[in-house]
């Protein structure tokens, strides 16, 4: 049976989308933004999905990395790239293993 690893709840899948949420934290602090102006920007309409993505409860839906891209000045592919190393390690190992070395 399969089950994907980026939808699981186990120990790992929490400390990774925790370590995603800090980096996410990072960027916004880091650009001078409030959780509120993130959520207008993406439009959520509040800040409380921005703390759960953010604390590792949630995470960024794909169709949106564009938008938290943009909101975040970063380029989309380097937004992804990064994303997924939390969202879907497998994956990210598989395609960028021998570029981060």
């Amino acid at each position: 049976m399969y089950a994907h690893p980026q939808h699981g709840g186990g120990a790992e899948v929490k400390n990774l989308r925790k370590a995603g949420g800090a980096w996410l934290k990072q960027c916004r602090l880091s650009r001078g933004l409030t959780q509120l102006q993130v959520a207008d920007a993406v439009g959520l309409g509040n800040y409380t999905m921005v703390s759960m993505i953010e604390s590792g409860r949630g995470r960024i839906p794909p169709e949106s990395y564009k938008l938290w891209a943009a909101v975040m000045n970063m380029d989309t592919r380097d937004f992804v790239k990064q994303i997924m190393r939390f969202y879907d390690p497998i994956t990210f190992t598989i395609l960028f293993k021998d570029q981060d070395k």
